[in-house]
C-alpha cells in the first residue's frame, strides 16, 4: 500500500494542481488506510476489495468521525485507485460502488428579538470596554457578518456619515446598511474609545483587545459567551448564532430574499434558503397577508 505514496503526491502535485491543503489532507488520508491495511496483514493494493473499504468506515465511524470527514476519505480512496489504475498498478475499482449517507445539516439555533435585545443591552457603554463590546455585538447583529470578516474590517470600512459598511471580499464589495442604533454605538466608539485603547498600536483595524492588537477570533467568542451568561440567555450563542438570527429576522420581517443573499455574500440563494431557516407559522402569515383573495 505505502509503495507508491511518493508518485501519488507528485501526482497530486504535478498532474492535479492540487492545493496544498488538499494534498496533505488526501496523503494523510492514504497512510491511515495504508496503516489500516498494515493491522489487517493486506499489504497489496491489488488485495484491496470492497468489504475491507466497507470495514475501514465502519471502524471509523465507531471512532466518532463525522459523515463530512469520511466523505473526504471516500474522496481520497477513490483519487488513489484512480491514480493506481492510471499507471495500470491495479485495474479494480474498490471504491467504486462506497457512499457515506450525509447528514442533514443542523440549523443553528436562533435568538428571539427580545434575546437579541437582551444581549445588546449587557455592556455597559459607559466605560472603555463596555462602549467597544456594545459597538461590536450592535455591528453583528446590524450586519450578519462572520468573525472573521468583523475581525479584519478597517477603519475606512466604516462610513458612519451614510451608515453604511463596506466589506471586500476578493473580487466581490458588500455596501451593508446598518440602522440608527448600531451608527449611534459605533460613533461612540470610534469617536471616544478607539483611539484610547489602540494608543499604542498601529494597527488599522476597528476593533482591537484591550491591549491595542487585533480583535481575535477567540477574543470575540468569549466576549460572546460572556454576555450571554450575564443576560441569563440559556441558548448555546455563537457569533454564528448571532449571524443567522441577523438573516432569520430580516426574512420573517419581510426582507427579499435576494437581498439577505447580499448581505450575507453567499454565491447561490439555495444557500441563503437554508441558512433562514423560518418558522412554518410565519410562512403560512406571509402568504394569508399578500395573497389576493386574503
Amino acid at each position: 500500500m505505502k509503495a507508491y505514496l511518493n508518485e501519488f503526491q507528485v501526482y497530486l502535485h504535478d498532474i492535479k494542481k492540487s492545493s496544498d491543503n488538499t494534498l496533505e489532507s488526501y496523503m494523510r488520508d492514504i497512510r491511515q488506510f495504508a496503516s489500516y491495511c498494515d493491522t489487517q496483514k493486506l499489504r497489496a493494493v491489488s488485495s484491496v476489495k470492497p468489504p475491507l473499504i466497507n470495514d475501514y468506515i465502519l471502524y471509523l465511524q465507531n471512532a466518532g468521525k463525522s459523515t463530512a470527514t469520511l466523505t473526504r476519505i471516500i474522496a481520497s480512496l477513490r483519487c488513489y485507485f484512480a491514480f493506481l489504475n492510471s499507471i495500470e498498478v491495479t485495474s479494480a475499482d474498490p471504491i467504486k460502488d462506497i457512499k457515506i449517507e450525509r447528514e442533514k445539516k443542523k440549523l443553528p439555533e436562533v435568538l428571539t428579538a427580545k434575546e437579541v435585545s437582551t444581549l445588546l443591552a449587557q455592556p455597559n457603554a459607559k466605560d472603555l470596554k463596555g462602549c467597544r463590546d456594545k459597538a461590536m455585538l450592535e455591528l453583528l447583529y446590524a450586519t450578519g457578518i462572520k468573525v472573521s470578516e468583523l475581525i479584519n474590517i478597517e477603519l475606512h470600512d466604516l462610513n458612519l456619515s451614510v451608515g453604511v459598511l463596506h466589506l471586500h471580499n476578493g473580487k466581490t464589495d458588500r455596501f451593508i446598511p446598518l440602522y440608527p442604533d448600531a451608527v449611534k454605538s459605533l460613533t461612540n466608539y470610534c469617536n471616544n474609545v478607539r483611539d484610547i485603547i489602540a494608543l499604542n498600536s498601529d494597527t488599522t483595524c476597528l476593533f482591537t483587545n484591550m491591549s491595542g492588537e487585533p480583535m481575535t477570533r477567540q477574543g470575540l467568542w468569549k466576549i460572546i459567551k460572556y454576555y450571554a451568561d450575564k443576560g441569563n440567555i440559556k441558548k448555546d450563542i455563537t457569533p454564528h448564532t448571532i449571524r443567522h438570527s441577523f438573516a432569520t429576522h430580516l426574512v420573517e420581517y419581510g426582507a427579499d430574499l435576494r437581498v439577505v443573499q447580499e448581505m450575507l455574500g453567499h454565491e447561490s440563494v439555495t444557500t441563503t434558503e437554508i441558512y433562514t431557516h423560518i418558522d412554518t407559522s410565519t410562512w403560512h402569515r406571509n402568504i394569508l397577508d399578500h395573497h389576493p383573495r386574503k
